[in-house]
């Protein structure tokens, strides 16, 4: 079999894998093999006004650095290399020199409002034709915000395509993270000419489109040239990682955020609840879809906790939660609200709080106030489905906490199965990357067979959950500052 080299660039982080299916490795997901891993952090700035900026050369450096120390690690040389990457993060740089023009603004970034509220006249156009939501979140309005406020120089992209060009000189995006930008026509799968005159982009400055399964080009950063293949945006790779491949399975990737996807098949479902809609991967031939809901702040607003003190890391969340949050409800919108709402301007909330309100109270209530805000996106997800989910499949560092997962279970009413293995994301990218070298090589043969290492079943009844949810609701509809009147439909 075909050993990779995983690359996962995140947030806060890149983290790369060697992984050999037909070897004994430590990743914890059944037949894995996961013989090394690296882990090399990242520091995103934020800033005053919504703003938040990573600096690409430390990007790239992690990248090389932990595939370098991977391989090395593994002891032994790699056939391919694949690469997932944060999606929505974008910058301007020198197509000739490979050389940043311009810091790299997060997903996480709400600067461009403006640029989204001057086209909202287009939202209902837009959402027909590429399946997303107007919203600073997405890559084209912070590819228009860089135009207007950075530099007019060079060509803006997604990091994929910058962090490609330098392992590989290629010009590519994937079809699953090109499904995040905006500028795609969500059915043909292909850049659409009036989306990109909407943003005032230039259409000659887009990279070609490839697939999931594709070979893009070659690289000998991490030792012997070899093929890179099994380029994906991290969430969707999280959702072949852990083997959603069939129309209603669904998972929810606990990182910085919260990201719940749903396979809808190969149906580009147009979510009727707020959520949205893009390619999962396209592998095969075949393109199928997921509808999926963003929770912005999961593991940040547990960085908040420990900045303030009020839990020492992450690892002690289980340890310091109170059993019962005594009324506390915490809408723990740090950066905004997402799906349904939409909302980059909305900020965090404590409801309830009295003077009787201790540490393990406020620990309990945001913890809770996650796992409420996934909940919402579970109801939606089941409604654009056509039928509620039977399981929900989840990954990611905060998987760790018991409180957390039961919380989940609990309000979302269904059981929720960890995955065994902290690397979902990067495994998802090594099976694609396995099926561009090995034509044969069916998806469901391709991903890890795993069972869950816990599942949660459901404690709380029905009417309990509900009764919580609706007095979440209620304070996560006081949390939001006043809005004007909705725009129109029409495409401007």
């Amino acid at each position: 079999m075909t050993t990779v080299l995983a690359i996962d660039q995140g947030t806060s982080g890149t983290k790369a894998l060697v992984v050999d299916p037909a070897a004994s490795g430590d990743g914890g997901a059944g037949g894995a093999g996961v013989l090394a891993l690296a882990e090399v952090p990242v520091t995103p700035d934020y800033l005053p006004g919504g703003g938040v900026e990573q600096d690409p050369a430390q990007l790239l450096a992690s990248v090389l650095a932990a595939g370098r120390q991977a391989v090395e690690a593994a002891g032994r040389p790699v056939d391919a290399v694949a690469l997932a990457n944060q999606g929505e993060t974008v910058l301007a740089w020198d197509r000739a020199t490979g050389k940043p023009l311009s810091r790299a603004v997060s997903w996480q970034d709400a600067r461009s409002q403006r640029q989204c509220d001057e086209r909202a006249d287009a939202a209902g156009w837009v959402a027909r034709r590429t399946g997303l939501v107007l919203n600073p979140y997405f890559s084209a309005p912070k590819m228009t915000w860089l135009r207007e406020n950075a530099t007019r120089e060079g060509v803006v992209t997604t990091t994929d395509t910058w962090l490609l060009h330098h392992l590989t000189g290629a010009y590519v995006t994937d079809a699953a993270t090109a499904s995040r930008s905006l500028l795609l026509d969500l059915d043909a799968v292909d850049w659409d000419p009036e989306l990109v005159a909407l943003f005032d982009l230039d259409p000659a400055g887009l990279p070609r489109i490839v697939a999931c399964d594709e070979v893009a080009g070659t690289t000998a950063a991490f030792g012997a040239e070899v093929p890179v293949a099994g380029l994906v945006v991290d969430q969707q790779a999280a959702l072949f990682g852990e083997g959603c491949l069939t129309a209603g399975t669904a998972k929810c990737t606990y990182g910085t955020g919260a990201f719940l996807l749903a396979n809808t098949g190969e149906a580009a479902v147009r979510s009727g609840s707020g959520l949205t809609t893009s390619v999962a991967w396209r592998a095969r031939g075949a393109t199928p879809y997921c509808v999926d809901g963003q929770v912005y702040t999961a593991a940040s607003a547990v960085r908040w906790l420990t900045e303030l003190g009020l839990v020492g890391s992450a690892a002690e969340l289980d340890e310091a939660a109170a059993d019962d949050a005594a009324g506390v409800v915490c809408v723990p919108s740090f950066a905004g609200l997402a799906a349904p709402w939409w909302r980059s301007e909305a900020t965090a909330s404590f409801a309830g709080l009295t003077l009787a309100s201790r540490r393990e109270h406020l620990v309990l209530a945001v913890l809770q106030g996650v796992a409420a805000q996934v909940a919402e996106v579970t109801g939606l997800v089941a409604a654009d489905l056509g039928g509620p989910l039977t399981r929900l499949r989840v990954d990611g560092g905060l998987t760790r906490s018991r409180t957390l997962m039961q919380a989940q279970a609990d309000l979302s009413q269904v059981p929720v199965d960890v995955y065994p293995s902290p690397h979902a994301t990067a495994l998802g990218a090594a099976a694609l990357a396995r099926m561009a070298l090995e034509p044969g090589l069916p998806a469901a043969d391709a991903v890890p067979r795993w069972t869950p290492g816990r599942t949660y079943e459901p404690r709380w009844p029905r009417a309990r959950a509900e009764e919580f949810l609706d007095r979440w609701r209620t304070a996560a509809g006081a949390a939001l500052p006043r809005q004007d009147a909705p725009a129109g439909d029409g495409h401007g």
